[in-house]
């Protein structure tokens, strides 16, 4: 899963039904993957009836809450530094007569809640990903306690998105939506099936409401999510088992929405149909993140993958035969237990021999209550980073080349926020970089929201540069006379 910095999600009042509630602020900070970012949006739209109020910084909050990550431990480590400053917040607001709730969410509750409660006597509330819809109800616990702490970790029978509120807080052309939970691979490093629990796809009909509600408020472009989204096999029309393949189509079908994509997919569940997807369904957009962790055979099978170096090879040529201009970006973990020079050399060359647009790593970090955790034949730190650092530098490289050959090209993007100066605009290419664009000064400049056709003239280390191209107007529909 792509994990991007640790960021602020503030709350949304929603329309309220009769007497205002007293208003109390709120903050919640997300770290990890996407889907956390969707969960704390979900957080917020929750909350929201009762009265809570974005803030942006946590000094002066009635309600603060963390949604964390366990992927890896540095994840766990930002969280314990977190709760140390929000320490000092709550007795210092408790001075004035004051109280902070402070809650911990997501993977590092639901895995080390009792550690939580235990080092951090301040948390209020510790509630797991998959019960964050009972928040409203721990809250009013936690007010009613003087103290008291709240651990909520079970595995509900019922779905959360069934308690959820039906409507979304847009903020942007661009949102998530998660469709699947959960994974039944049991990868041997990876601490998702324990945190996030067994695979679970919600109904077509459920998404399909979701989506227009998100498009009817000015999304463009949706991102399905899902720890193994291409897993999905939702209900449709009460009996019927839906692919992800499907779900895409069904979603193309929504007037107004312009862009498809989904994350993060697992090699093992990309069929045919969906393969055949990324040729066939236009709005479907040709990027993909397809994790592959390793290019030694013995280092995946000892993580269960479930599949050879060659059967991820295949994989990809079948790909881009179905779609040639597919960018491929994917997951490396270097210095797994055990791994030799000469299975890091393999990965490498695999590497080079796909060819990637772009691509995350990291140093194998063991997870206690993984299985890889118990074995033995650990790889030294500093071979670690050595590895790092040299397959880092050949993805970057990657990154770079195929930047580089943007140029000259010409992209449809769509346009997300407003530049850093006068007649620029950022938006994101089909292939998921950011472009800078710059509309000429005689030319009537494009508005956010729009796909508009854009001449590449520069390249970054993980953007592109462009001109709006005065031969096409907004949404790509191409004119004589532009100005």
């Amino acid at each position: 899963m792509i994990e991007p910095e640790a960021q602020r999600v503030p709350a949304k009042q929603k329309t309220q039904v009769g007497p205002r509630p007293t208003p109390k602020s709120l903050f919640i900070k997300t770290f990890g993957c996407q889907m956390n970012v969707y969960d704390s949006d979900r957080m917020s739209e929750l909350l929201a009836p009762f009265g809570y109020e974005p803030t942006f910084v946590p000094d002066n909050a009635d309600m603060v809450i963390l949604n964390t990550c366990h992927i890896r431990e540095k994840a766990s480590e930002k969280l314990f530094s977190e709760l140390g400053r929000l320490r000092v917040l709550k007795k210092r607001r408790a001075s004035m007569g004051k109280r902070m709730i402070i809650t911990v969410a997501g993977c590092v509750a639901q895995a080390a809640g009792e550690e939580i409660i235990r080092r951090i006597p301040q948390v209020d509330i510790v509630v797991g990903p998959q019960t964050y819809h009972r928040l409203p109800e721990l809250i009013v616990r936690a007010e009613r306690a003087v103290n008291g702490q709240i651990l909520y970790t079970d595995f509900p029978v019922e779905p959360k998105f069934d308690h959820l509120p039906s409507a979304r807080h847009v903020r942007g052309v661009s949102a998530f939506l998660t469709v699947q939970e959960g994974c039944d691979k049991f990868c041997t490093f990876c601490v998702v099936p324990y945190t996030r629990g067994a695979e679970y796809s919600r109904p077509v009909a459920d998404l399909i409401i979701e989506a227009e509600g998100l498009v009817e408020k000015g999304v463009r472009e949706i991102v399905l999510l899902g720890q193994n989204v291409n897993a999905y096999h939702g209900v449709f029309d009460d009996v019927q088992v839906s692919s992800l393949s499907k779900l895409i189509e069904r979603l193309a079908d929504i007037e107004g929405l312009a862009r498809i994509r989904y994350t993060t997919s697992h090699p093992r569940d990309m069929d045919v149909a969906l393969i055949e997807a990324h040729g066939k369904v236009p709005a479907l957009m040709p990027s993909l993140h397809l994790p592959v962790q390793s290019g030694s055979d013995r280092i995946l099978g000892k993580m269960n993958r479930g599949y050879s170096v060659d059967d991820y090879l295949r994989l990809v040529d079948r790909l881009r035969t179905s779609c040639p201009d597919i960018a491929l970006s994917s997951d490396f973990i270097v210095g797994f237990p055990g791994e030799t020079e000469v299975e890091f050399e393999a990965t490498m060359t695999l590497v080079k021999q796909i060819g990637f647009a772009q691509a995350y790593s990291f140093k194998y970090s063991s997870r206690p209550g993984t299985p890889a955790a118990s074995l033995g034949n650990h790889v030294d730190e500093a071979v670690k980073g050595e590895r790092l650092l040299t397959l880092q530098a050949l993805l970057s490289d990657q990154q770079h080349k195929f930047n580089d050959s943007m140029i000259g090209r010409r992209l449809e993007v769509l346009l997300e926020k407003p530049g850093r100066y006068p007649r620029q605009l950022v938006g994101r290419s089909p292939y998921l970089q950011p472009v800078h664009v710059v509309s000429k000064d005689d030319a009537v400049p494009p508005r956010i929201g729009e796909l508009i056709k854009v001449e590449i003239t520069g390249s970054c280390p993980n953007s592109l540069a462009g001109v709006l191209d005065t031969n096409v107007d907004g949404d790509g529909i191409e004119k004589e006379n532009f100005v």
